[in-house]
């Protein structure tokens, strides 16, 4: 047995593409998620799964001015998130508090606590500091990135500073390193730019075309994830970025739209395990995409030891195929994926036609399928 899905879900109104984890949530396996309707009035949904673990249910239910392209929950406020919306041709962007709910299941209006308004092209995406309680806030649009400082407490965010991805780059989006909190990745048609937040300067790129989506890795410094139109998943060691290291083949259709990783509770498999090797970078991955398919892979990241400019010379690129589970009982694109970080086998993916999923990983029934 290598996975399992849940048989339960939960059905939005309208159509959606965000669902976000609600981090600072650590008494229940919390999401958020916000609808894309061009006619209708949009919504923001906070779900939680019952502490049975067999049904979602609804918390909160608030009225949203626009379609929203992108959704971030706050780190350490389970009441704050962010969005980014339009309305026609016009895009905008703004940090939101969720009212207390003392009950209440629908709760109309939602507080705006800040506009992030400095922008003049097309806002691609929200990104909040990578861990721990801070003011700072970074968004992308397609040609600058910007730095805000955030008062939730006097409802304002002031830039700080920002720079020009330049002419020829158009930016779709982003990740801050949360290794080295001054480090922050952008992604654009045909590389992946790296910025100092000190001196707003480009310390580096990796020329690859096509990156929909990157993510750092959150234990392992150093690691970088990314998805990418025709050539499928790639994972990169940033200390040799010439080539990736790791290659998965990706999803049947061209646009793998969205993706995130999490480390493997090493500590249930060594247990289960006693007599096998495990390597302590194990790492658990998902992907997503037009192919309405959610991919769960499960590969091992070369050790350091592994790692050096005489391997990669000698094989740039290991290509594997460790796909551990394909759910492809969606009847639409899968545009949203998102990690329980309070339960770290359980995921939840959301479907462009407003399905939410929550769905459970058994890892110890898949290691005990490999190794024996």
């Amino acid at each position: 047995m290598q996975g399992g899905s849940t048989g339960i879900g939960y059905g939005l109104k309208y159509q959606a593409r965000c669902i976000a984890d609600v981090k600072a949530d650590t008494d229940h396996t919390s999401f958020i998620t916000g609808t894309l309707s061009l006619k209708e009035e949009n919504e923001v949904h906070l779900i939680r799964l019952s502490s049975g673990g067999t049904e979602l249910v609804c918390e909160g239910l608030f009225s949203h001015p626009n379609e929203i392209w992108d959704l971030a929950s706050c780190p350490f406020d389970q009441r704050i998130f962010s969005t980014v919306f339009s309305s026609g041709d016009s895009y905008g962007a703004a940090v939101w508090q969720m009212p207390e709910l003392y009950g209440q299941l629908n709760s109309p209006q939602l507080e705006r606590v800040a506009s992030l308004d400095a922008h003049s092209s097309k806002i691609k995406s929200i990104l909040w500091w990578p861990s721990g309680k801070h003011d700072k806030l970074i968004s992308i649009d397609e040609q600058n990135l910007f730095l805000w400082s955030l008062d939730s407490s006097r409802k304002t965010a002031q830039v700080q500073s920002q720079e020009s991805a330049g002419m020829l780059h158009y930016l779709s989006g982003g990740a801050w390193d949360p290794h080295d909190v001054n480090s922050v990745a952008s992604t654009c048609e045909s590389s992946i730019q790296f910025w100092d937040l000190r001196t707003m300067m480009k310390t580096n790129s990796i020329e690859h075309a096509h990156v929909r989506n990157i993510d750092f890795d959150s234990k392992k410094k150093y690691m970088l994830v990314t998805a990418e139109d025709e050539f499928g998943i790639h994972i990169w060691d940033l200390r040799m970025p010439k080539a990736p290291v790791l290659e998965l083949p990706g999803h049947a259709h061209w646009y793998v739209a969205t993706l995130c990783w999490r480390h493997a509770n090493i500590d249930v498999l060594t247990c289960f395990l006693s007599d096998v090797s495990v390597s302590q970078f194990l790492l658990r991955l998902l992907s997503a995409g037009t192919d309405s398919a959610v991919s769960l892979w499960l590969a091992s990241l070369p050790s350091s030891d592994d790692l050096t400019s005489e391997s990669l010379v000698e094989s740039p690129t290991r290509r594997v195929d460790p796909l551990l589970n394909s759910y492809s009982d969606y009847e639409d694109s899968v545009y949203g994926l998102a990690w329980s970080s309070r339960e770290p086998w359980i995921f939840a993916s959301l479907s462009y036609d407003g399905r939410v999923r929550p769905l459970k990983f058994l890892i110890v029934e898949f290691a005990l399928d490999r190794y024996y």
